[in-house]
């Protein structure tokens, strides 16, 4: 189940929104029209997606998006504007790293598209600082144990003296047997 949680001043865009995504079973959304209390919820509670509008009274989406980013750097997010300024865009981009910036009016499928996206490219994401974090994990463990293995080599070192044929077969003499 995604947690996605929805800003936007205007009570009727959030309604607009909402019934959008009733479809989506897999989503469970959170809509607020105070930007305060959605980055007081957004303390408590992790989403995987926001969904907020550029231009609102308290502060704007960019700053909206950019303390997100703070409390939660693994959520995507994603500006909802009437208004194509490209300074906000830039803003978005470079300050909140916004996933898309989407325009007002949205087309139903085209927006239900970009939040599917946005969230696939979410869990890979995630995948990948899982993976990375594992592979960092095991060669912790590898230098570990080699460094156990030098010890060793180091107090026994006729337990390593081998003497390999070109075939890469190992040579025993009398004594080894």
């Amino acid at each position: 189940m995604y947690q996605i949680m929805l800003v936007d001043d205007e009570e009727n865009i959030l309604k607009a929104l909402e019934r959008i995504f009733r479809g989506q079973t897999d989503w469970e959304i959170e809509s607020y029209s105070n930007v305060k209390d959605a980055l007081k919820r957004a303390q408590v509670t992790n989403f995987d997606l926001f969904l907020s509008d550029y231009r609102m009274p308290e502060m704007n989406g960019v700053e909206f998006l950019s303390e997100v980013k703070n409390l939660q750097p693994n959520s995507m997010r994603l500006i909802l504007s009437g208004h194509t300024d490209l300074e906000a865009l830039l803003g978005a981009i470079n300050n909140a790293e916004i996933y898309r910036f989407v325009t007002k009016p949205w087309q139903d499928y085209e927006l239900i598209s970009t939040i599917k996206q946005a969230l696939a490219f979410r869990d890979v994401l995630v995948e990948n600082r899982h993976l990375a974090d594992q592979v960092r994990a095991q060669q912790k463990e590898l230098d570990k144990r080699k460094q156990i293995l030098e010890q060793y080599k180091n107090q026994h070192p006729e337990l390593f003296s081998v003497d390999w044929a070109t075939d890469g077969s190992i040579i025993l003499s009398e004594d080894d047997v």
